[in-house]
C-alpha cells in the first residue's frame, strides 16, 4: 500500500483518543549520529472542571541507532491540581525516516511509542505516519496516529489521533505556525512559534511554544505547551 493511501485511512477514521491529545507535532526527519536531550511541558485548564487543570513534564534522551532510525527514552511526571508532581510513567519512542528529505514531493516517516504508567499495569502503544511537504517558504506537517490502550484499570480500545502544523519558515530562529489537534471529545487549534539556534557542528538548540484553544465546549478550554531540544 502506498504511504499516501495509508495516511488517508488514518484520517478517514473518526478521532477517538481520550488522553492528552495536544503534544509534539513530529517531523519525519532523523539525522545520522544525532544525540539529544529533550524537555516538554504542557498545562491544561478548564475552569468549570478543576480536576482537568493538569500539568505534565517529559524529560528524554535520544540517539540515532541507524542512518534513518532514532530511539528516545522519556521520564513522565504529572500534576493534577491540587496534588503535587509525581513520576507517572515511562515512554520508549522509535522514529524511522522512510524517505530522504526532498527525494519525493513529500517527506515520510513512521513513529512508534510504548508508554507504561508508573505503579499501574497500564500501557499505551502508538504508531503512525509522519508527513511533511514544503510550499515555498511554508511547511505542512501531518501526523496520523493509531493508539491502543490496555491494562489493569483501562478498557482495551483502539483510538486515533490527528495533528497538523502549518509553519512559515521566516527565519531559522523565528518560525510562526498554526497547529490543529483532534481526538475523542477534543478538537483544538491555536498559534505556535518555534526556532532553532545553531552553535557549531551538530550542536543546536530547538524551542517550541504553542497555545491551543478548544474548538468544542466539551473539552479542556486552553492548553499551553512548551518544548526545548538540545542536539549534539
Amino acid at each position: 500500500m502506498k504511504p499516501g493511501l495509508l495516511l488517508l485511512l488514518f484520517f478517514a477514521v473518526p478521532a477517538l483518543a481520550d488522553g492528552r491529545v495536544v503534544d509534539k507535532v513530529y517531523h519525519p526527519y532523523v539525522q545520522p549520529l544525532e544525540r539529544e536531550f529533550e524537555y516538554r511541558f504542557a498545562y491544561q485548564k478548564q475552569s468549570e472542571h478543576p480536576d482537568n487543570n493538569a500539568m505534565a513534564q517529559k524529560l528524554g534522551y535520544g540517539f540515532s541507532i541507524a542512518e534513518r532510525m532514532a530511539l528516545e527514552f522519556y521520564l513522565i511526571a504529572d500534576r493534577v491540581s491540587p496534588e503535587d508532581y509525581k513520576l507517572s510513567g515511562y515512554e520508549l519512542e522509535l522514529r524511522w525516516m522512510l524517505t530522504e528529505q526532498g527525494e519525493y514531493s513529500a517527506d515520510w516517516g513512521l513513529l512508534f511509542e510504548l508508554e507504561r504508567q508508573n505503579n499501574l499495569d497500564n500501557y499505551e502503544f502508538s504508531t503512525g505516519l509522519l508527513l511533511e511537504k514544503e510550499f515555498g517558504p511554508t511547511s505542512l506537517t501531518l501526523n496520523g496516529l493509531l493508539v491502543y490502550e490496555w491494562g489493569q484499570t483501562l478498557e482495551s480500545e483502539l483510538e486515533t489521533e490527528f495533528r497538523l502544523q502549518y509553519r512559515y519558515r521566516w527565519l531559522p530562529q523565528v518560525q510562526p505556525a498554526i497547529e490543529f489537534y483532534a481526538g475523542e471529545n477534543y478538537k483544538g487549534a491555536g498559534p505556535s512559534m518555534m526556532g532553532v539556534h545553531k552553535f557549531s557542528g551538530l550542536e543546536q538548540l530547538k524551542w517550541e511554544f504553542a497555545v491551543i484553544f478548544a474548538i468544542d465546549a466539551a473539552t479542556v478550554n486552553n492548553t499551553l505547551r512548551f518544548a526545548l531540544e538540545y542536539e549534539f
